[in-house]
This record gives C-alpha cells, structure tokens and sequence, in this order.
C-alpha cells in the first residue's frame, strides 16, 4: 500500500513539474507576423491552457491576447505556428536579450554580460532619451532596435534621474555625445 502511495506521489510530482515547465515556457508577450496584415503583432498565449494539456500531448496554443483585438478577435490566429515553430525566438524577452549580446553601453561603454533582468535591466537610447525596454510597444520592438543604442542600467537611471528631477542633480557642465561612450567637455 505504502508503494501505490509513493508512486502517485511521484506522478503527482511529475505532472505538476510537466505543467510548471510548458507554463513557463509559453507565458509572455510576443511578436510574431500577423498573417493577414504581414505586419509585426504583439501577442500572447493561454499558458496555463497549454500547461494543462494532456500528458504526451503536444500543447495546445492559443492566444489570450493580441494588440489586434478586440477588432480581430475573431481571427484563425495562424499566428501560433510562428510560436509553434519557435517558442523562444518570438518572446520579447529573448529578442532583448539577443539584441544585447556583444554590445557596450553607449554613455560609458561598459559590456553587456549576463543581464540581471529583475534587477538591472538595460535600457535603450532612443533619440536623446533612455527607455526602460518595457515602455517600447513590443509590436514596434523590431523597429526600435534597429535605431537605438543599448544603455547600461546605472546610466539609464543617471539620466532618468537628470530629466524627470533636475531639482535632485547635479549636471556637470559637460556635454554628452550619443553613441560616442563619453561624454565631452
């Protein structure tokens, strides 16, 4: 009796790690190609109802939201074999993490190694303002980076910190170049 009762534990265990893993693996915002508009759209996935699929099953996708709706709602969301066919390819988080790699910041020019993401996040420089990554549309995310310079998180909070309380700050009379890594005097 004691064996049955260890061996439904087991499974039990099993199937709840199984959910946790494709909960994990399918939650997120993502940009995938509309296939009606062929344009970038920002979607995402019931992970939950794709954690409870059966065991041995392949997940069933479907979308929880998508920047289109409520006005296309009703669509086929052909979209889901882009995240079918790359789960983490289309997630904005990888997309972030991928644009990173082998960059310096643009104001001091330190590399970009192992991002810390709940904790010191990168910004972007995106004209002559620094944007924490979450205020950039993931639909326009594409679009962003091809045009921004990467920014660390201690200058995107130093300059964050300049324009939204100058009262707070000191800005010495130095002038900051975009993309150059310093600033000159």
């Amino acid at each position: 009796m004691d064996w049955v009762l260890a061996g439904i534990a087991v499974l039990a265990g099993l199937g709840a790690i199984r959910t946790a893993l494709i909960w994990f693996r399918y939650r997120g915002e993502r940009v995938v190609t509309c296939p009606e508009t062929k344009t970038p759209t920002s979607v995402s996935l019931a992970a939950l109802n794709a954690a409870l699929t059966a065991p041995g099953a392949t997940p069933v996708l479907r979308l929880s939201a998508c920047s289109r709706w409520p006005e296309r709602a009703g669509c086929g969301q052909e979209c889901l074999s882009q995240v079918a066919a790359s789960p983490d390819g289309c997630l904005v988080h990888s997309i972030l993490a991928q644009w990173y790699v082998g960059k310096v910041c643009a104001s001091c020019e330190a590399p970009f190694g192992d991002i810390e993401w709940s904790v010191r996040k990168p910004a972007l420089l995106v004209g002559q303002v620094t944007l924490d990554w979450s205020q950039v549309r993931a639909e326009s995310l594409h679009q962003v980076l091809d045009t921004a310079l990467p920014v660390c998180f201690a200058c995107h909070m130093a300059r964050t910190l300049l324009r939204e309380h100058p009262e707070l700050a000191v800005e010495r009379p130095q002038s900051w170049q975009p993309g150059s890594g310093h600033f000159k005097s």
